[in-house]
């Protein structure tokens, strides 16, 4: 595996990470980016020159995921958004060697803290269908993973969960918000 910086004349690359964002939320997000054109349009957008895309490419030079960041707070924080691993290629290391790359390149910036959010619009755990305005500490510190929600490999690579935003995807749908010092 290599991982290389995406480029805005690298066409074919750019269609396999549009249509991995499509394939790899569909089943939990699917109205993320649910057509081809909408992952382009993301695409395209994380091609800014202030902005991070990381490929990783497999042995045969195709996509098999990547990472993108948004510098914020003068480029001391940047958001890592979005984070996609092809399905079937998951847990399998990608996803762990695009965050390292990508801590890199934002320390190399000069950033302080990484942070993202990780929606939970499928109940995938038990922050979701709850009141978070009512003993909200309480509930993120009492956490459960209820079906493969992400928060856990993050929490793996370091991050803490540093709040949630109630009802971002809707009611009883919140975002968890993380974040790393690195």
């Amino acid at each position: 595996m290599k991982i290389v910086s995406l480029a805005p004349d690298q066409d074919q690359l750019i269609q396999q990470a549009a249509q991995l964002l499509v394939d790899g939320f569909k089943k939990h997000y699917p109205d993320a980016w649910p057509t081809l054109q909408d992952g382009l349009i993301e695409v395209h957008e994380m091609l800014a020159p202030d902005r991070i895309l990381r490929a990783a490419l497999d042995d045969q030079g195709n996509l098999t995921g990547w990472i993108g960041g948004i510098p914020q707070y003068d480029g001391l924080v940047w958001e890592l958004h979005p984070l996609v691993v092809k399905p079937g290629l998951q847990a399998k290391g990608i996803g762990t060697a695009l965050i390292r790359d990508f801590e890199e390149q934002v320390r190399s910036r000069g950033a302080l803290t990484i942070t993202l959010g990780s929606d939970d619009e499928d109940n995938q755990t038990s922050l979701s269908n709850v009141d978070l305005y009512t003993d909200t500490w309480k509930k993120i510190n009492e956490i459960k993973n209820l079906n493969r929600h992400p928060y856990e490999f993050y929490q793996k690579m370091g991050y803490v969960i540093t709040g949630v935003m109630p009802d971002a995807n809707g009611i009883g749908k919140p975002d968890i918000l993380m974040s790393k010092r690195i």
